[in-house]
């Protein structure tokens, strides 16, 4: 009741202070911003207390399920991308809505609520996990950490960049809270808000620190929420820093530095985590800082374009899904056909998967000589075996024979990534592409592995007139002599 004996319900802008529990108090009376209510209870709250943890559930459950709509629409309202700044902003909105709401249901049905000082920890709590990493945090701070492996949100194993391997502790309370993690994380994506849903059963982004993160749910063994987080060490490299890591030697930074400066296309292939980008951020090091790059990716990782002092004119590609009616996605083929509109001298494909090949090949083969791509693939030789297959998939569903022909007028180099003894990730061969004959693309090994996988040269393997190329950017071709007497430094 208030002073003139008026009665006012839970949505009127009462809240609790330090009354007795049950009492209410007037908003006006204590000079708080919000208009929500808080009933004091005896001992029902606490770190761990029911009303903290409906409150924590109610919320996160809110924000998963507002803030990618919510963000769509502003996107689709104003034309633009949400900035960082926006998706805070919107996430303050809503959580606001989500305490009011959640005082009112909880005080309607007489159960005590949190005091003042837990429910803005609970809120900074919630926010901290959306705009943070939460239980992935202190791993991901851990800069010894490349890999991370969550089969569910308790049986989590790291590998660190010595290549031991090690199961760590939980990310998340339960698979709940580790889906609601991905599903927030997916929503404020830096780059499109991605959808993680039944409907859309994976996502594959970038997180803030430049991690790649790719998740799945309701696809494995138990349907829980599985994730991997891998981290590119080295954003900005260079061959010469390669070299004193041990991928390269001198007469392979030479080498393949005459390879970039003569405009050679090149394909650099290996398993997962054995330095493919990193190769090839390194490779793009060489190139004039006023050549005009186009980037194509899955999932931003390559950052070319974050680094002007390097690279001033580049244009970066992303890949998109579809939206929730099934439209709007865009595929890697189409930006590689995008980018050829956009006055490219060199296009880079971060990671060919699929029938983005043959618009790759035919960008090689048109006239941005110099562009690159990466390949999973277990050997140089296994590698066209590959870009046949992802061929085959494409449109213009090629025959054999003409893909090879295709990629033999396209590709010049294949780089292979290995681990040598010992885990380091080397260069364990080349291969220059030199023909087509049916069913086969025909090649000559120039660098081969070595007892210990590491690529040596080999005699008379390059053809002449590939030679003179590389002579011409000032590549001495005696060192590809010197360097078969031994393992040079």
């Amino acid at each position: 009741m208030t002073s003139n004996g008026e009665s006012r319900g839970p949505a009127q802008g009462w809240r609790t202070d330090h009354a007795e529990p049950g009492t209410v108090v007037p908003l006006r009376d204590r000079g708080e911003p919000r208009g929500e209510l808080v009933r004091l209870g005896d001992g029902a709250t606490g770190p761990d207390g029911t009303a903290e943890r409906r409150l924590r559930e109610h919320v996160r459950s809110v924000l998963a399920d507002q803030l990618p709509g919510r963000v769509e629409e502003q996107r689709r309202r104003t034309g633009a991308r949400t900035t960082p700044e926006g998706h805070r902003a919107l996430a303050r909105e809503i959580v606001d809505g989500a305490v009011n709401a959640f005082a009112e249901r909880e005080l309607t049905a007489n159960r005590p609520l949190v005091p003042p000082a837990s429910e803005r920890r609970v809120v900074a709590e919630v926010v901290d996990e959306l705009f943070g990493m939460a239980g992935l945090q202190p791993l991901l701070d851990d800069q010894r950490i490349e890999t991370i492996n969550a089969n569910r949100f308790d049986r989590v194993f790291v590998q660190y960049a010595d290549g031991l391997r090690k199961r760590v502790g939980p990310i998340a309370r339960s698979n709940d809270e580790l889906t609601e993690l991905v599903r927030l994380l997916a929503a404020r994506a830096s780059s499109q808000e991605r959808r993680f849903d039944h409907g859309s059963p994976s996502v594959n982004l970038q997180l803030p620190g430049g991690e790649r993160l790719f998740a799945v749910m309701g696809v494995t063994a138990g349907g829980v929420t599985s994730l991997s987080i891998r981290r590119h060490r080295f954003p900005r490299v260079t061959l010469d820093e390669l070299r004193g890591r041990g991928t390269v030697d001198e007469i392979l930074v030479r080498f393949l530095r005459a390879c970039v400066q003569a405009r050679k296309n090149l394909v650099i292939a290996g398993g997962t985590g054995e330095g493919k980008t990193t190769l090839l951020r390194a490779l793009a090091a060489e190139m004039d800082l006023m050549e005009r790059i186009v980037t194509i990716e899955d999932a931003f990782e390559l950052g070319l374009d974050t680094d002007p002092a390097v690279h001033a004119d580049v244009t970066a590609f992303q890949a998109r899904e579809a939206n929730i009616e099934g439209e709007g996605a865009v595929s890697q083929a189409d930006l590689v056909r995008w980018a050829l509109r956009m006055s490219p001298d060199r296009v880079i494909v971060g990671e060919i998967r699929g029938p983005e090949v043959i618009p790759m090949c035919n960008a090689m083969s048109q006239g941005n000589d110099g562009s690159m791509a990466t390949l999973h693939a277990s050997s140089s030789t296994i590698a066209f075996t590959r870009l046949a297959s992802y061929a085959a998939q494409g449109p213009e569903r090629l025959p054999l024979e003409a893909t090879n022909l295709l990629v033999a007028g396209a590709v010049h180099f294949v780089v292979h990534l290995a681990r040598a003894s010992g885990g380091t990730r080397v260069v364990s061969s080349i291969r220059e592409v030199v023909g087509a004959d049916g069913p086969q693309v025909v090649s000559n090994e120039v660098f081969r592995p070595d007892a210990g996988r590491r690529a040596r040269p080999v005699a008379g393997a390059i053809r002449s007139d590939t030679l003179d190329d590389l002579v011409d950017t000032g590549f001495d071709p005696a060192l590809l002599a010197r360097a078969r007497t031994g393992w040079p430094s």
